[in-house]
């Protein structure tokens, strides 16, 4: 390896042997020092990795508290943060099987450094310090999870937040982390029996409901919901057996008023007009089934084994009904006389208008599996192990089916309108037709757009199917340390496999078969249909609607196979990865000084070998009926990462610490651009020319030789912790046995960090490929002897980008009782994040924006709790950002979201005595704000590319916490 790359770890290295050496001197505490030692507290059970040793006793750690409504979740999240022996964000159940918020993105997305994205009205998809959902990973209970996904990006809705003790963000690895993230690792912990002091049980019921009213009917959807779940934890035979049942059951509906324009071209004047949209009403239900049993057994002091089971079943079904109005791209035409503002016609009149009305179904269906077995051994007062297995997979199946009805087949047969259009200040395009769509509406294909594959087009079918499976094995060792400057050495190995498939099946749907060229094919078919206006928002009035699934039940709709219709290379593919991963870590606990010193250094060596299958189509093959020839196209590579890392904590005092780290980390490619399909050409113009750019041979495609981007990563934080006044309200148990509850609670805290980027894939770039295996490739032998090359050009990805990330970010979380006792019970939650990025491609000099990050992102939550009664407000911010949405033929693209807030609150009452004890009611709302979702184009938010509208959404509940 090249020195220059190595200078991090140099870095590492030589900062953390001349701390030592340094401490070594200095591991013997003071008098005064041992004293205090004496009197701090034991380290908390929710600190998996802390130790509690006769020995050594040098670090302040906080100890949870009972959970008992968002006070003590606050309280329990600010110990796991100070306590983390790297730079973390937490956030811990307000009871048993209730973390804060609507769902687990909702409640990490509060976090400081993260912001979430909503897709179909819901949090979905986390952002990391301005780095998006590619450049993060997902654990639970330390074990390596799969996405539903058909990527790496982990659906954090796929997760009941109730299986959750807690969660932690780490922002900065340690060198035992394994699976650990570029940008950052979230760990998800569930509940472990056996940290519990005795049985506790909680069950929770909420009723759910959207303010709007149902936008389109059908089966599998409604306008009302239900959230009920339940926890069990029990221990037996005198503590050594431990046991957590819990069962989900949700429908979480969503109404979304989504508009799709086409783009905005230019019109015989120069100015930017809206040149067609696609427009829904569509009803959204989430329905889930999910399972959680942990079994921990501990039979003496030396073993602790622990099996982990969740499941979870979901389906999530739309019922779309609305109307696609091509424009400027059509045969319409642009009236004269429309309003122009600042260079776009944002009024005025389409003639010849022929709509393609829609009733569409999307369903999702999936299942995610997760096995854990964790054995944790105690050799001795020095040496443990652990020996971890875990097991997750993810099964999911889509079905996009679109139907299609008008006034005739193709613009030149049946009725067109003449339609006013307005684009409205808040992005929403809004038209006026004239004709009536309830009469004289027929099945069709109403644009011709089948006419190229020789079929009429009444309607397509994409049915996508990942599996995606990851196994892992780790083994362990930890030898601790009763002096010197070291409180243990870790070292182990661990290794996983990952598979992920990816699978798409497609048909257009016809009336009858036939095709056109055959003279046998079907151009309109009559249907029943009921008069509804899902448009109504967009002053669209009523048009037929009907369930397109009992069309293709009598026959009247039959569906031809075609293959990537919509794709410039075959969509299928498969992934498989092995990396093994040796590790060293030194953990630090001693003084530097008269300051206390604690952390960790080492490093982590991954290899990894990657292997990826796709597909192309054979020369000459149909592409539509059930003609496809497909020829297997297999890639492979392999690559071995050394990252380093080194977290110092510099406790200053008892409230004060600052928190440096320096990593290098990575992010693996997108799986879908591991793909090694191609879509392959040839050009019989250049069949003699020896210039590879200008070859008989060129492709688009993926690149299964795709290597990760890299990371050098830096963090600095400082966070005191307050202390003085009454601190948080805590019962008098706590009162007792808090830190946070005697010493007042709260902290301020201000970080910055700065990653600079390298191997960053260019998705747009182009690499040589040799295409000698792909001949004849329809040549004659004589052409074969004329080719000059068999090398050629793939447009696809590759690893040539480079930049940075950088950014600080405050936080200050403050109880208002240490500024007045006249507030007590009152506080703030208030969080500040500004980022910034420069990526650079070559050949083009001008610095882009990293996907997914928003400049500036803020939190404020303002909270009251009293008696039992909890009242809290919230706001989220982000400022615009590219993001992901669904582009054709269920493919991602990237678009610019346009930012902005989003308001939440909740009010409880918790009976705290008497008969009722224990009960609690909640009343709660989010997206209050009914904040639009828009994207846009050209830097112009009028440009809007997609509008949506999700409404309020509301939440009333009752809880009951068994005594």
């Amino acid at each position: 390896m090249v020195l220059k790359h190595n200078v991090l770890a140099m870095a590492v290295a030589s900062v953390c042997l001349g701390v030592c050496a340094t401490a070594y001197a200095g591991t013997a505490p003071s008098a005064s020092q041992q004293q205090d030692t004496q009197d701090q507290a034991q380290p908390s059970s929710i600190d998996k990795n802390s130790k509690d040793t006769d020995s050594k006793h040098k670090t302040k750690k906080l100890q949870a508290v009972e959970v008992n409504g968002f006070i003590s979740s606050i309280e329990n999240s600010t110990a796991l943060k100070r306590n983390a022996s790297t730079i973390v964000e937490a956030v811990s159940a307000e009871q048993v099987g209730k973390l804060p918020g609507v769902s687990i993105a909702d409640t990490l997305g509060r976090l400081p450094g993260l912001a979430v994205q909503t897709i179909s009205g819901r949090p979905q998809v986390l952002t990391i310090h301005g780095l998006g959902p590619d450049f993060s990973t997902a654990l639970v209970n330390g074990g390596q999870q799969v996405s539903t996904s058909n990527n790496r990006d982990v659906e954090f809705d796929q997760y009941p937040s109730s299986w959750f003790d807690n969660v932690v963000v780490h922002l900065t690895p340690s060198a035992a982390l394994i699976g650990q993230g570029l940008a950052g690792t979230v760990d998800m912990h569930t509940i472990r029996p056996l940290e519990k002091s005795g049985p506790e049980a909680a069950l929770n019921a909420h009723y759910v409901w959207n303010d709007m009213s149902q936008l389109a009917n059908g089966p599998g959807v409604s306008d009302k919901g239900y959230n009920l779940n339940g926890v069990w934890v029990n221990q037996f035979a005198d503590h050594t057996l431990g046991v957590t049942l819990g069962v989900d059951l949700e429908s979480n509906p969503s109404q979304i008023q989504h508009q799709q324009p086409w783009g905005y071209p230019n019109d015989n004047d120069g100015n930017a007009v809206i040149g067609g949209a696609k427009n829904f009403g569509i009803s959204d239900t989430m329905k889930r089934r999910g399972v959680l049993a942990t079994v921990q057994w501990q039979p003496n002091e030396h073993y602790t084994g622990t099996v982990d089971l969740t499941y979870d079943n979901f389906k999530e079904v739309q019922q779309a009904k609305g109307m696609e109005f091509p424009l400027w791209w059509s045969s319409a035409q642009l009236q004269p006389g429309g309003t122009v503002q600042n260079g776009m016609v944002t009024s005025g009149t389409y003639g010849s208008v022929k709509p393609v009305i829609r009733n569409d179904y999307n369903s999702t269906s999936a299942r995610v599996y997760n096995f854990n077995w964790d054995n944790k051994f105690t050799i001795d007062e020095n040496w443990t192990a652990d020996l971890d297995a875990n097991y997750s997979r993810a099964t999911r199946r889509d079905i996009n089916l679109e139907s299609y009805s008008g006034t005739g087949f193709t613009p030149a047969n049946g009725a067109t309108d003449t339609l006013g259009f307005v684009e409205r200040s808040n992005g929403l395009l809004y038209l006026t037709p004239s004709l009536d769509y309830t009469n004289g509406v027929v099945l069709t294909d109403p644009q011709g757009w089948g006419g190229g594959n020789d079929v009429v087009q009444a309607g397509f079918i994409n049915a996508p199917h990942t599996v995606d499976y990851l196994a892992n094995l780790r083994l362990s060792v930890e030898r601790s340390f009763s002096s010197g400057p070291f409180s243990s050495m870790e070292f182990g190995v661990a290794h996983s496999t990952r598979d992920k498939s990816y699978h798409i099946d497609q048909s257009f749907l016809t009336l009858g078969g036939g095709t056109i060229s055959g003279g046998n094919a079907v151009t309109t078919a009559p249907f029943s249909g009921t008069p509804c206006s899902p448009l109504s928002w967009m002053g669209v009035p009523a048009q037929l609607c009907y369930n397109p699934f009992d069309l293709i039940d009598n026959g009247t709709l039959q569906q031809v196979p075609t293959f990537g219709s919509s794709l410039s290379m075959p969509p299928n593919w498969k992934v498989r990865e092995k990396t093994l991963t040796p590790f060293v870590q030194f953990n630090l606990d001693t003084y530097l000084g008269g300051v206390n010193l604690r952390g960790n250094f080492g490093v982590q060596a991954q290899h990894t070998t990657q292997r990826a299958t796709g597909e192309r189509v054979a020369p000459g093959s149909a592409i539509t009926g059930n003609a496809i020839t497909l020829i297997p196209v297999v890639g492979s590579t392999s690559y071995t990462k050394a990252l380093p890392s080194a977290n110092l904590i510099f406790g200053f005092s008892d409230n004060d610490d600052l928190r440096v780290s320096a990593a290098r980390t990575l992010a693996r490619p997108r799986m879908d651009q591991m793909n090694a399909s191609l879509g392959v050409s040839g050009n019989i113009t250049r069949l003699q020319s020896t210039d590879p750019n200008q070859a008989y041979f060129s492709a688009s495609g993926g690149n299964a030789k795709l290597k990760p981007t890299m990371a050098d990563n830096y963090n600095v934080s400082y966070e005191h912790y307050f202390s003085g006044g009454n601190g948080y309200e805590c019962n008098a148990a706590d009162a007792k046995t808090s830190d946070l509850c005697r010493s007042g609670g709260g902290y301020f805290a201000l970080s910055g960090y700065f990653l600079k980027l390298k191997d960053y894939i260019n998705p747009n770039a182009a690499y040589l490929y040799d295409f000698s295996s792909f001949l004849p490739f329809g040549l004659t032998p004589v052409q074969q002897a004329q080719l000059g090359t068999t090398q050629g050009i793939v447009s696809g990805p590759t690893n040539d980008g480079h930049g940075y990330v950088k950014g600080g970010q405050v936080t200050l979380n403050l109880p208002f009782n240490l500024v007045t006792p006249a507030l007590d019970g009152f506080g703030a939650i208030l969080t500040g994040n500004r980022t910034k990025s420069s990526l650079v491609f070559p050949g083009n000099s001008t610095p882009i924006t990293v996907p997914g990050l928003s400049k500036w992102v803020a939190n404020a939550t303002l909270y009251y709790q009293h008696n039992g009664f909890e009242a809290r407000v919230s706001d989220s911010y982000r400022s615009s950002f590219l993001g992901r949405v669904s582009g054709i033929s269920a493919s991602r693209i990237e678009q610019t979201i346009q930012g902005g807030s989003t308001y939440d609150a909740q009010v409880s009452y918790s009976f705290d005595s008497g008969s009722l004890k224990g009960l609690t009611f909640i009343v709660q709302g989010s997206n209050l704000s009914n904040k639009i979702f828009t994207t846009y184009q050209n830097n112009d938010p009028r440009q809007v590319l997609t509008w949506e509208r999700y409404g309020r959404r509301y939440d009333i509940g009752v809880s009951y916490k068994f005594q």
